[in-house]
């Protein structure tokens, strides 16, 4: 099934091209089972097997699990860091430029393919279990049963082709937590799937998004405890750094959490806060960011150890039923999250712990375990692996590229040096920008109100326009380097390279004059 798509890609300062995953076919194996586990914004910083100030606080047994049976990619990287667009992405094999899927407000027209269907003809058995949020109905799936929207965390509304309803409406509720009703749903499909085909099931968890609630078996993890912060933890705004752009501060997140207690009556699902009322009644503004944090960080890692124990109970059930050795599991996130660096929370932006997916797959037939992968991988690219292991067509309409070969330590020579990222919603505080991120730099553009079909504010002018980082020299981009002597060569063949990224790709904003315009105007600053 391989395909051959020709790209540029930039090492630390050369540039070369890309001809694909060139490996000898193989005689077709029985055809592998796929459980693919999904959570929302479960950044590698809350995974323990990425390391990190958590690694020690995390409750993650089973994600480690599957870390020492399997193998770990290290820079696998989302293209839209933002729910809707990344899943749209994963299904459609698309970035979001091809598939339409831009902003949250995005939905997935169900005539469009994916890789349900393409699975599907190659005589898999396929469904989608838990969060969806693509607006319309599933299809290309034996068997759906999804949250309208967001959902909630408790007695979820589920919706099945019975009792569908386009975006919010439609469904009915299940008693419980929604992380163990999602895993139990999903081990209730596999055992009434007929068991003569190849399964693909995707098991779509909606925690760890806002508002990070957890069962009571959790609710004691961390009481008497207090959680370190990240050293860029008390960043107040861009003029230190250099950066373009303010970012969503841990103090706004305070304020959502006053409100939501003085509010009771008026929270928006996504502010439905475990453990309220919260108050900072008589603290510094640095000493209410603390407290802040030291309330989400727990509250977040409580609903992350939700999820751990849900993929321990999947994984038991594969053991139990004899399908662990055919099956590949993967367990990954549909973006990463700010937990508290630079001050922030949530994620969108192209910095690293907002764009670094974290993703582990286990395979025993092909997968050598206790591995790492330190390849960029994009979400783009889960389409061509599923389909490779499928021993199907990759579908030409479809961009990725299978990673197969890669995880059995045979990377091309000539695999990507670069992954294409673009997040095209816009607030002043969260520019919408284009960039590349390489195996040692970064750069990023931020073009900011250009988007002509952009819902939010149409905000000022920042006066800045280009954030470049060394991850070697600063892993924690602390500072933009863009304005550095030294590295101006490099930003300038880099420059280049996110032309052709944007050329190979289609991402070139014909249709939006306004970016253009921009483009033409702060290119060279």
């Amino acid at each position: 099934m391989k395909k051959n798509i020709t790209f540029g890609i930039l090492g630390a300062v050369a540039v070369s091209v890309f001809t694909g995953c060139n490996t000898a076919e193989k005689e077709a194996p029985q055809q592998p089972n796929i459980l693919f586990i999904l959570s929302d914004d479960h950044t590698s910083q809350a995974w323990g097997v990425y390391g990190g100030i958590l690694k020690d606080y995390v409750h993650v047994p089973n994600i480690s699990r599957l870390a020492n049976e399997g193998c770990v990619l290290d820079n696998c990287l989302v293209s839209n860091s933002i729910c809707t667009p990344s899943r749209a992405t994963i299904l459609t094999g698309q970035y979001s430029h091809v598939n339409g899927v831009k902003t949250l407000a995005g939905a997935l027209m169900p005539e469009q393919n994916n890789i349900a269907k393409v699975l599907k003809q190659a005589g898999y058995q396929t469904s989608v279990i838990g969060k969806w949020h693509l607006k319309k109905e599933p299809t290309g799936f034996d068997y759906y049963c999804v949250l309208p929207g967001q959902g909630r965390y408790w007695d979820p509304i589920l919706k099945t082709k019975e009792n569908w309803a386009d975006e919010h409406e439609g469904g009915i509720p299940y008693k419980g937590f929604s992380t163990d009703v999602i895993a139990d749903k999903t081990i209730e499909w596999l055992e009434s799937r007929d068991k003569t085909k190849p399964f693909m099931v995707l098991c779509h968890f909606k925690a760890t998004h806002e508002p990070w609630d957890y069962p009571e078996r959790f609710s004691q993890l961390y009481r008497d405890q207090n959680i370190p912060v990240p050293g860029s933890f008390y960043d107040h705004g861009p003029d230190d750094t250099g950066r373009s752009f303010k970012g969503q501060s841990v103090d706004n997140l305070k304020k959502r959490y006053l409100f939501a207690s003085e509010n009771p009556d008026k929270k928006d699902d996504f502010m439905y806060y475990p453990e309220l009322p919260f108050s900072v009644e008589g603290l510094t503004d640095d000493e209410a960011r603390y407290k802040t944090y030291q309330k989400y960080v727990k509250d977040y890692m409580r609903c992350g150890a939700a999820i751990d124990d849900n993929i321990g109970k999947l994984l038991d059930y594969l053991d139990k039923a004899g399908l662990a050795e055919n099956t590949i599991v993967i367990y990954t996130s549909d973006q990463g999250y700010f937990l508290g660096e630079h001050g922030w929370f949530d994620k969108r932006m192209i910095y690293e712990e907002s764009v670094h997916m974290p993703f582990v797959i286990r395979y025993p037939k092909e997968i050598p375990a206790g591995t790492r992968n330190q390849d960029i991988i994009e979400n783009v690219d889960f389409s061509a692996l599923f389909v490779d292991y499928a021993g199907a067509e990759y579908p030409e309409t479809m961009q990725g590229h299978s990673f197969r070969e890669n995880l059995q330590g045979n990377t091309p020579d000539d695999w990507r040096k670069v992954g294409y990222y673009r997040y095209w919603e816009h607030q002043t505080m969260r520019p919408g920008h284009f960039g590349i991120r390489g195996e040692r730099y970064k750069l990023a553009f931020f073009y900011g109100n250009g988007f002509k079909d952009n819902k939010f504010e149409e905000g000022e002018e920042t006066g800045r326009y280009w954030d470049f980082f060394d991850l070697k020299e600063d892993p924690n981009e602390l500072q933009n380097a863009y304005n550095d002597p030294k590295y101006q060569d490099i930003i300038k063949q880099m420059k280049e390279e996110i032309l052709r990224q944007r050329e190979l790709l289609g991402d070139t904003d014909a249709d939006n004059p306004e970016v253009l315009e921009i483009i033409a105007a702060h290119w060279n600053d």
